[in-house]
């Protein structure tokens, strides 16, 4: 635990570092810039395209004329549009994860290494291409589980538990491969990954919720999904510096148990082979007679 609120303390101040700042305008300006344009382009032609699916579903026409007759005409208009929302933050928040995973979480970890652990070899373990290639699995898998778990949203409470839990598991996932790639051969990462396998998930899960609380936008008043396109560009402003404190909150956790690693495998006594057992000594040749 002491280990965990260390890293959180450290990643909290390193956000403040100019070039972390500097590091979040890239992944900012792509996730930003697509999510801008597909609002631009497609935000009224989803809204319809939902209001007209919706409106078609006899149970829903129903609920709807039902919240009608009882005075509340206003849920009809924002209906559609909120279900936009909710199908597309899941999107932003896995874009976003994956925009800082690829074009910010290499440079923070050089950064946290260069003035942390300046004498921590890097061996290695896996690649650019190995490192995306898992962040991609990963992310397709979440995208899988959340679309299986749509019909659960429906129930308040696990609305609040399954999204969070799944972008951490998804961070936990993707930020401890991605800040041991370079440092670690593929052997620590493993011996790693599995003696810390509940910290780093609960710093995920911890990510997680931290990540969930941009959507808080969208609580505050029904006005919002009024101007939902520009608000998801400031969403994903607040998830690229979630994520991007989450990616620091990794690196000085899971770097310094690499160190205490190495220094554990140097003290290690070398293990005992068989000892040799000394031939016996030949006997003297007989003297000639005299």
């Amino acid at each position: 635990m002491r280990d965990l609120i260390d890293a959180f303390w450290r990643a909290s101040a390193y956000c403040l570092h100019p070039r972390v700042i500097a590091l979040s305008v890239l992944p900012l300006l792509v996730a930003g810039g697509l999510t801008l344009a597909a609002g631009w382009f497609f935000w009224e032609a989803a809204v319809d395209g939902v209001r007209a699916t919706l409106e078609g579903w006899l149970l829903i026409s129903a609920f709807l004329q039902w919240l009608d007759s009882m005075g509340a005409e206003g849920f009809r208009a924002v209906l559609a549009p909120l279900v936009v929302v909710a199908l597309a933050v899941p999107v932003i928040v896995l874009l976003s994860l994956l925009m800082v995973a690829v074009m910010m979480t290499p440079a923070l970890v050089s950064l946290v290494a260069r003035r942390r652990f300046p004498t921590l070899e890097r061996k290695r373990g896996a690649g650019l291409l190995t490192s995306v290639m898992w962040s991609l699995g990963y992310t397709l898998l979440a995208l899988l589980v959340l679309a299986a778990s749509v019909p659960l949203w429906l129930i308040p409470p696990l609305v609040l538990v399954i999204p969070p839990l799944v972008w951490g598991w998804l961070t936990y996932r993707v930020m401890a491969f991605d800040v041991l790639a370079d440092h670690a051969s593929r052997g620590e990462r493993e011996t790693l990954l599995r003696q810390h396998r509940w910290p780093l998930l609960a710093m995920g899960v911890v990510s997680g919720y931290l990540g969930a609380a941009p959507s808080l936008l969208w609580a505050m008043s029904a006005v919002t999904l009024i101007f939902a396109p520009l608000l998801i560009v400031v969403s994903v402003w607040l998830y690229t510096l979630v994520f991007a404190f989450s990616s620091l909150w990794f690196a000085h956790y899971a770097l310094a148990a690499l160190q205490r690693l190495r220094v554990q495998a140097g003290a290690a006594p070398p293990s005992a082979g068989p000892v040799p057992v000394p031939a016996p000594a030949a006997e003297p040749p007989a003297l000639p007679p005299a």
